[in-house]
Parts: structure tokens; C-alpha cells; sequence
């Protein structure tokens, strides 16, 4: 009897050395993957949105390369970020109680199975039911991108928390306004191009930006404030691409056709022939010409 008492006390023993390890340690590593994969995502984004911009004319090509070039430098500065905590003991921190209370579970566990199955002087039990199985149609049915939307969520926010603490980054805050202007938040992102244009005053591109989320987040209206924001991103750059296209908005919104003629027709020169960006501006040209017409009678 005693020699059965020894070998189920090395049985626990050995079921404990697999079972404890994976809890007392922490899933960082896990999180940290998912937090890297999500911040490419966002960087990803950002550089498709880039080159739909350069291809339809928005931007320069020295523009871009230097956004791009932007965008990859923060991409790599996160993935180093991430690869450095890595380094952290996994045990920090962790909570080990639950592990703790397997270990004293398994034991009384084992001990009470045995005295209800493995007895022979106990009285017969009837066999356990299985556990009902949980359903998973409902996490399986959830679409990817709900749930890559609620990563890049995340990241933006993350993306925010360190701009507090290093509000200095220009890159930073424009990047932070192009991701709140995607997720369609302009009045975070109004704030966002606020900041990155106090820090780089002589980027006609931030000062359009800046125009036309604060036009948004101001129920689409760009009379006031934005109109001002548009005068300095054409000031700094008479040929600027956005603040063309945002001039001649501004001047059809009081209706000025006129004016908004001429700002579309500079923008329609820069445009690359035949390309949907060249399509939509020769119909707001038409559309401005048409109804100059008719308040002309």
C-alpha cells in the first residue's frame, strides 16, 4: 500500500512539472507578436495610401519618398521596440496564484477520483456525463476584419499615448493625423496636423491636411479658419496639389465659380492625364461652369 501512496505521489510530481511551467510564465511574447503584426498593418496602410497619392498626382514624387521613407524609419523603430522587451524576464510580474492553486488542486483532485472510481470497497458510480462542448461557430463567424480594424484601433492609440510622451515627433503627428483621418476622426486628426504643423511650419502638404480634416470635423465647411489654412499651404507652395483642389472647394462653397475654375484648372494641369483624379476634376469644372452660367442669366 505504501509503495502504490509513492508512485502516485511521483505521478503528481511528474503531471506537475508540465503543467506548471507554461503558468508561471506570461504570454508577453504572444502579445508582443500580435502588437508587431498589428503595427505593420498600420504601416502597411499608410504606405498604400501613399502611393494612391502619388499615383493620382496629390504628391510630388520627392514627397513621397520622403513620407516613405518616413514611415519605414517608424515602422523599424517599432519592431525594434517590440524586440527589445523581449529581452524582460517572462516571470515579471505574473500573477502566479492560479498556478499555485493547480498544484494544490491536482493532488486533492486525484486523491477524491480515486476514492469514488479506483476503490473497490466504494459503491458503484454511475459514468460522468461528458462536459457540454462549447460552440465556437460564434468566435469562428467573427470576420478578420473586425478584428484587424480593432488591432489598427488599438495601435493609433498606442500611437497617441507616445506622442505624449514624446510630442516632439513630427513624423509621429502626421502620421497620427493620417490614421485618424482614415478612421474618419477629424477632429483628432484637425488636432493631430495641428501639432506636426507647429513643428514643421514650411510643409505646404500639412498645412492642406490641416485645412481639410479641420473643414470636416467643422460639418464640411471650409469657409473660416480652414480657408486661412489653405492660403498658407499655397503661400509656401503655389502649385500644391491639395491646397489647389481645396481653394477651388472653398471658392465653389461661396460660390465663386469663377475662382473655382481657375484653382481646377491649375490642379487639372498637374494631374496625370486621363486618370481619375483628371475625371473627377473636369466634372467639377463643368459642374462650376454650368451653374456660372445660370446665375449669370
Amino acid at each position: 500500500m505504501i509503495l502504490f501512496w509513492v508512485i502516485c505521489a511521483v505521478l503528481v510530481v511528474i503531471a506537475l512539472a508540465f503543467v506548471l511551467p507554461p503558468l508561471l510564465a506570461t504570454d508577453e511574447s504572444k502579445l508582443e507578436n500580435e502588437s508587431k503584426e498589428a503595427n505593420v498593418s498600420v504601416y502597411r496602410d499608410q504606405l498604400t495610401e501613399l502611393e494612391a497619392d502619388l499615383r493620382n498626382g496629390i504628391i510630388a514624387q520627392d514627397q513621397y519618398q520622403l513620407d516613405r521613407d518616413g514611415i519605414e524609419r517608424r515602422m523599424l523603430e517599432d519592431v525594434s521596440a517590440v524586440n527589445e522587451t523581449r529581452t524582460k524576464p517572462a516571470s515579471e510580474g505574473a500573477d502566479r496564484r492560479p498556478a499555485y492553486a493547480i498544484a494544490l488542486a491536482i493532488p486533492i483532485i486525484a486523491l477524491a477520483f480515486y476514492l469514488q472510481i479506483g476503490n473497490p470497497f466504494s459503491k458503484p458510480q454511475g459514468r460522468p456525463e461528458p462536459p457540454p462542448q462549447e460552440s465556437s461557430a460564434g468566435e469562428s463567424s467573427q470576420p478578420d476584419s473586425q478584428m484587424s480594424q480593432q488591432n489598427i484601433e488599438a495601435n493609433v492609440a498606442a500611437l497617441a499615448r507616445r506622442l505624449e510622451q514624446n510630442p516632439n515627433d513630427v513624423q509621429g503627428w502626421t502620421m497620427l493625423g493620417r490614421s485618424y483621418t482614415s478612421m474618419e476622426k477629424y477632429k483628432e486628426a484637425s488636432d493631430a496636423y495641428a501639432k506636426a504643423t507647429a513643428l514643421k511650419s514650411d510643409d505646404a502638404d500639412l498645412w492642406a491636411d490641416y485645412a481639410f480634416t479641420m473643414g470636416m470635423a467643422n460639418g464640411q465647411h471650409l469657409q473660416g479658419r480652414p480657408q486661412e489654412l489653405i492660403k498658407k499651404s499655397l503661400q509656401l507652395d503655389p502649385d500644391n496639389a491639395k491646397g489647389l483642389e481645396l481653394a477651388g472647394s472653398a471658392a465653389f462653397e461661396t460660390k465663386n465659380y469663377k475662382q473655382a475654375i481657375d484653382y481646377w484648372q491649375r490642379l487639372l494641369a498637374k494631374a496625370p492625364a486621363g486618370s481619375e483624379l483628371a475625371q473627377t476634376i473636369l466634372q467639377r469644372i463643368n459642374e462650376a461652369r454650368k451653374l456660372a452660367e445660370s446665375s449669370a442669366k
